[in-house]
């Protein structure tokens, strides 16, 4: 029986280790009973209750220990040492955590805020001006110790750079400023236009955030800790302090680090063919050019294999425009590429 309802789980889609799971069996012995040699349900299981089993009397006495005024406060790895200095045993920490976890009674007791599970933002872009991911990255000056900081804000569907700016330190008012300016220069209309960011103070700045209320353009954070959440704002730092021309050495002001960066953000919108959206510039991507250019290049491969079928021993490459762009995309789903 359990192996027919894990066979319409899986049927169902489900992983088969989750399956299972749910079910109390291990993956390898699901794997056993499915060999001709071992076939049937061979678990021994256990013959008798364990001689050091507590009866009820201990567990109730244990309870009613551990839930008094003087200890309920605590957690058990506090209660046993308290009770073995007035000369008392009644179970081990782990025997505790057991039965206060059988009776429904492991809750968080202290005032400290309890860990919180954080789902992976999941976000898709299907046009330009939906999705824009932005982070902020180290420049470094003269001094030692001291650094500019680079604000670089990338649409998720094109790639294109739409704001960049150096500043001498971080600061949630010039993040607004940058964005503010970002969205009446690309058109962004209200409530359309989701910015995406790690949780850095200058992404959480009340400044910032009251300004993007205002826009009408909705917040988005990576989980804490996680840094490829925000992949795509991540490789294109990669990639702009991996450039032949990017100084080895410092910048020697604010006033240069922007100069450079301008230089970098025009070469990689209107020059840099973008592995990520098949080769063409973002900027391209951004004003609706792809498709006509993608087209082209498909009739050009067409060609050759019709002149030289012999060299082609399959189909011509894929020049189909990525339609949809993913954040963190389902497992179901191909990934999207972020190089």
């Amino acid at each position: 029986m359990i192996r027919d309802l894990i066979a319409v789980a899986v049927q169902q889609g489900a992983r088969r280790q989750r399956a299972c799971a749910e079910l109390g069996v291990d993956l390898r012995t699901l794997q056993r009973w499915r060999r001709a040699e071992t076939r049937g349900d061979r678990r021994a299981g256990p013959r008798q209750a364990p001689d050091n089993r507590l009866n009820a009397q201990e567990r109730a006495r244990i309870l009613e220990t551990v839930t008094a005024p003087e200890y309920r406060d605590l957690s058990p790895k506090q209660i046993v040492p308290r009770l073995a200095d007035r000369g008392m045993y009644l179970a081990s920490e782990s025997t505790v955590y057991r039965l206060l976890r059988a009776c429904g009674q492991l809750a968080h007791r202290s005032a400290a805020r309890p860990a919180q599970r954080r789902s992976k933002p999941r976000l898709q872009a299907t046009a330009p001006n939906q999705v824009w991911c932005w982070d902020i990255t180290y420049l470094r000056s003269p001094v030692r110790g001291c650094f500019y900081y680079l604000y670089l804000v990338v649409d998720l569907f094109s790639r294109k750079i739409v704001a960049a700016a150096v500043y001498d330190r971080e600061c949630s008012t010039r993040a607004a400023a940058l964005i503010t300016a970002a969205c009446a220069r690309e058109g962004v209309a209200r409530d359309a236009l989701i910015l995406h960011a790690d949780n850095g103070p200058a992404m959480k700045g009340a400044t910032l955030l009251a300004r993007l209320q205002a826009l009408g353009v909705v917040p988005s954070y990576s989980r804490p800790s996680v840094s490829d959440d925000n992949a795509f704002a991540e490789a294109l730092f990669r990639t702009l302090k991996y450039r032949p021309d990017y100084p080895g050495g410092v910048f020697a002001s604010p006033e240069s680090a922007q100069r450079w960066v301008a230089r970098f953000v025009h070469w990689y919108n209107t020059e840099h063919r973008h592995s990520g959206i098949r080769f063409v510039t973002p900027d391209q991507r951004h004003r609706g050019c792809e498709p006509a250019i993608l087209a082209r290049r498909a009739h050009v491969y067409r060609e050759a294999r019709a002149r030289h079928p012999e060299r082609w021993t399959g189909p011509t490459r894929c020049w189909t425009p990525i339609a949809v762009v993913h954040l963190n995309s389902p497992e179901t789903q191909a990934t999207s590429e972020v190089a």
